[in-house]
């Protein structure tokens, strides 16, 4: 893979270095230890799941002839709070009932605990369910109005089976799209299908749980819970309502996490509610571990999704209106499916301008296990469809994909579907056209037209095609959402002088805890050896919101800048830098803007006024709150307005091969291009695009979730394909800096970004080789062997 690259135009001493990753050492020497490494001394659990997609829970049963002396059980009668999981909403039990109903395979009912991991499996096995069945949904399309009306049996939410429905509305809508084609307009309409993913995060799910029941020192019972996850104050949330405890009587502490992907963003409070509920009873130390088999058919994947377009397109290209039917499969319980469908109908309209859009959303229950939030969340679904049916727009008009897309590209003043006006410095027919001289697209594109007229002719099975797509992608929760979350930083200092980040987001292989170094290092203008980042633990840090939607260098990251400037300004106010020049003491402001207070002044001044502060305060804290940038309104009522305060924009090229004897495709170059704001580490950012175009790679051709009655069969890495190295193309990344005035240093989010853009440019590809457009991702070989197939008939 190219090294990556950057034009900076900012001077600092560690932002836009690359820096080495803070953990690196004790990753690769592998003294890191994983929740699964901790020395325990304590109980193994294990989880009895259900075995039919919908029923009612009859009864438990032990077996009788089983010895169960030395084992803890836990079902619903022993949840000493409420039972059900706090998330969005609190539909889901976190056991199931004996009376009530359950919704999904793999639904947990019983936990059992033993000393030994072993004996636990055992025990398991002698717990015995019995339930009557109820008729299950288990295709999300079979409840479209617009195809079908669900049997009363069927609906077990509302009155159709909905969780969530947005409606957007930018012009006349429906009505312009009519009237365009009746002036004259051409009607381009296409389907569009997205497949379930699995995260495939390196380590499987895992928390410790523990209980202290504090008799002697008059604290109260704490529940303590530690594991991989990404967010720690959600599963303290959970905790809470779990045990009906107050607050600070519930600690979570995250582990060495190795990898989320948004898979660690719900699951794991309902594996620490277990691992924690028989501790609670056990009244030992508890720890449960999921094996990869388990980890994949019983946790959360990406939504399957099905997008309609209609668009009314006037014939020199331009988009006179847009209405687009955005269809989210949401499994069994709500999870966190109202922010995905939200992203992804906010996202459907893409980086183009037209006066008309009407957009509709819905996300509906199915009797599968839960889906959730899994990188680009709700977006990579509808962009997906944007961008293949821009180049079936194409294809109806006689137009090159790329001149369609240039006619209607974002220019400044212009507003975009949710009518947030376009005011970003960046020029995204300039930012494409630079994608495509470095993919060598034109020529490229008529060097394989050339080849596969020759191939055709000689009757060879290879077919070569380019493809691309422009997106973007917002940063940060949408709207009015990171008012709500409120979050708050803290930046501390140390007795030896060294200042300490304390943020609730975590680390989980994407660089967090060297970006926040990297930061307050340059904010502070400190060594970054004088920087140290807290272990995410609800005691410790203050709420900062969760490690998700690109959310955590950009805003978080901002808030530890701004924490520090509180720092330098409280060592001021008391005095404790009173013996250096006090001219840029009195014209000190802290600013929601500006950062960098801290280098105003020698480095060893500051640590010694650090040590000087902690030596006769006892601590010395900076603290920043979430403020949003001026100018941001959005309509929460409505949907409409400024959704995100900062976009990244990107075009990627792909490159594809394909045997029409095999149907295999494979991609042999890639270029992702896109513009970030300021790149605050060039390593770490190429290693987010290359990973994410890598995920997005399997996404495109690969990966496939196979299901009956409700349950995953592929659940094994043995037969859920990921993508090898043998399955990776060169990844040539590219990047441009517009920076972004509230991001720390000018940086905006990148981390969902790359999962947007390449299953639409390797579809697009796919095309360009064979002539034939697979609307349905992954494009595996059997995809693309039924398309060809579908293909000859009609000749025939």
């Amino acid at each position: 893979m190219s090294e990556p690259t950057v034009n900076s135009a900012e001077s600092t001493t560690y932002v836009g270095q690359a820096v080495r990753r803070v953990e690196a050492n004790d990753k690769v020497s592998g003294a890191l230890r994983y929740v699964d490494d901790l020395p325990f001394d304590g109980l193994w659990g294990v989880t009895v799941r259900t075995s039919a997609p919908r029923g009612v829970l009859r009864a438990i049963s032990l077996d009788p002839g089983f010895d169960w002396s030395e084992f803890t059980i836990v079902t619903w009668k022993d949840v000493p709070g409420t039972n059900r999981v706090a998330l969005i909403e609190q539909d889901q039990p976190f056991l199931v009932e004996e009376g009530g109903e359950f919704r999904h395979r793999h639904e947990p009912v019983a936990l059992v605990a033993h000393a030994s991991a072993e004996r636990a499996r055992e025990g398991a096995r002698h717990v015995t369910l019995a339930w009557d069945p109820l008729p299950a949904v288990l295709d999300f399309e079979a409840g479209d109005p617009s195809t079908n009306t669900l049997a009363p049996a069927l609906i077990q939410r509302g009155t159709d089976n909905t969780f969530k429905r947005y409606h957007m509305l930018k012009g006349e809508g429906s009505e312009a799209l009519d009237a365009a084609v009746a002036q004259g307009a051409v009607l381009v309409e296409g389907t569009y299908r997205t497949a379930a993913q699995e995260q495939a995060y390196i380590e499987p799910n895992g928390f410790i749980g523990r209980v202290d029941r504090d008799v002697t020192g008059g604290g109260g019972t704490r529940v303590i819970v530690e594991g991989s996850h990404q967010c720690p104050y959600y599963v303290h949330k959970a905790m809470v309502l779990l045990f009906g405890l107050p607050a600070e009587q519930v600690r979570v502490i995250q582990t060495p996490t190795g990898g989320g992907f948004g898979g660690k963003e719900d699951f794991p409070s309902v594996i620490a509610g277990h691992a924690a509920l028989l501790a609670w009873k056990a009244g030992r130390p508890v720890k449960i571990i999921y094996d990869r088999a388990e980890d994949m058919v019983c946790t959360t994947k990406r939504h399957p999704s099905r997008v309609r377009f209609r668009t009314a397109v006037w014939p020199d290209g331009r988009l006179a209106a847009v209405v687009i039917d955005v269809l989210f499969d949401g499994g069994a319980y709500n999870t966190v499916t109202p922010v995905v469908l939200s992203r992804g109908a906010i996202h459907s309209g893409g980086p183009y301008r037209c006066d008309h859009f009407e957009i509709t959303a819905r996300a509906v229950l199915t009797n599968t296990p839960p889906h959730g939030a899994f990188r680009g969340f709700g977006a990579p679904q509808t962009l997906f469809a944007l961008e293949c049916h821009m180049d079936r727009v194409a294809e109806r008009l006689g137009l090159d994909p790329v001149e369609l897309r240039r006619k209607n590209l974002l220019v400044a003043g212009d507003t975009m579907s949710t009518g947030q006006r376009f005011k970003d410095p960046v020029a995204l027919d300039a930012l494409m056209d630079d994608a495509l001289a470095k993919a060598d697209w034109p020529s490229k594109r008529a060097a394989y037209d050339a080849f596969n007229a020759e191939a055709a002719r000689t009757g060879s099975p290879l077919r070569k095609g380019i493809g691309l797509a422009t997106f973007m992608h917002g940063a940060g929760f949408t709207g009015s959402g990171e008012v709500f979350l409120d979050s708050r930083v803290k930046v501390q200092g140390l007795p030896d002088g060294r200042v300490e980040v304390c943020v609730a987001n975590t680390e989980i292989g994407q660089g967090a805890t060297t970006i926040f170094a990297q930061v307050a290092a340059d904010a502070l203008g400190l060594p970054i050896e004088a920087i140290a980042v807290a272990t995410p633990d609800t005691d410790r840090v203050p709420n900062s919101g969760p490690t998700v939607a690109s959310r955590t260098a950009m805003v978080v990251g901002h808030l530890v800048a701004r924490a520090c400037d509180d720092l330098v300004a409280k060592l001021v106010e008391t005095d404790a830098l009173r013996d250096t020049d006090r001219s840029h003491g009195r014209e000190l402001r802290v600013s929601a803007q500006a950062v960098g207070l801290g280098r105003h002044y020698p480095p060893e001044r500051l640590q010694a006024a650090v040590r000087a502060a902690v030596a006769t305060q006892g601590r010395v804290e900076g603290w920043a709150r979430y403020e949003a940038p001026p100018g941001i309104l959005w309509d929460d009522k409505l949907y409409r307005g400024d959704a995100y305060g900062a976009y990244a924009w990107a075009t990627y090229v792909a490159d594809v091969e394909v045997d029409l004897d095999t149907g295999a495709t494979r991609c042999v170059d890639f270029v992702a291009s896109q513009e970030i704001g300021r790149v605050l580490n060039p390593t770490l950012a190429a290693g987010q695009i290359e990973g994410g175009v890598v995920q997005a790679i399997g996404w495109a051709l690969l990966e496939d979730c196979f299901w009956r009655d409700g349950a995953m069969l592929n659940g094994t890495l043995t037969n859920y394909i990921i993508p090898t190295s043998a399955d990776v193309p060169p990844i040539r990344v590219f990047f441009s800096e517009a920076p972004y005035d509230y991001g720390p240093f000018g940086a905006k989010g990148i981390g969902e970004l790359p999962m947007d853009g390449p299953a639409p440019a390797i579809l697009n590809a796919i095309a360009h080789a064979t002539g034939l457009r697979i609307d349905h991702a992954p494009a595996t070989p059997e995809r693309v062997m039924a398309a060809l197939g579908g293909a000859a008939k009609e000749v025939a």
